[in-house]
């Protein structure tokens, strides 16, 4: 599979200084919800994407721990990543759900993460698990984000111009 869009503006970013916090600020702009995190994009690969999501009052509930919608957020942003980082340019996808479960509290930065094995990019539903891990490796949210995978409409050809 040759390098997508998504794949080559992360690598064109990653040479310069604080590469991964230009091209988060640069994704966050393209999916302006995702800025109410500030999420860090650390990793981004093929079938794979990890994002950081650091604990900040902004982010945080009535109990100080890392809110788990703010989680969520994350959790999404790194499947979305991930997908368009990974699919096949002949399918095109959709979330169509997402299911998570809240299992320790997240009391330090969340660490967001996406990945499938690249086999699993077939038409139809595509269910991605994600997880969010807190700084010393607990898993805080685990849950899934089921996508609806489909063909892309054939583009009908303009006859040249006579």
């Amino acid at each position: 599979m040759s390098k997508n869009y998504v794949l080559a503006i992360y690598h064109r970013f990653q040479k310069f200084p604080f590469g991964q916090q230009l091209f988060s600020l640069y994704a966050a702009r393209r999916a302006p919800y995702f800025q109410s995190i500030s999420p860090l994009v650390t990793s981004l690969k093929e079938n794979y994407c990890e994002c950081l999501i650091k604990k900040r009052k902004k982010v945080t509930n009535h109990i100080g721990t890392v809110h788990v919608i703010a989680i969520c957020n994350g959790m999404e942003l790194a499947m979305g990543f991930m997908a368009e980082a990974s699919i096949p340019k002949h399918l095109r996808w959709i979330p169509k759900g997402m299911q998570v479960d809240y299992t320790a509290k997240a009391a330090s930065d969340v660490r967001c993460i996406a990945k499938v094995n690249p086999e699993q990019w077939q038409v139809g539903e595509l269910v991605v698990p994600i997880e969010a891990l807190d700084t010393d490796g607990v898993c805080v949210v685990r849950g899934s984000i089921t996508l609806w995978v489909t063909e892309k409409p054939q583009r009908d050809e303009k006859p040249p111009a006579s």
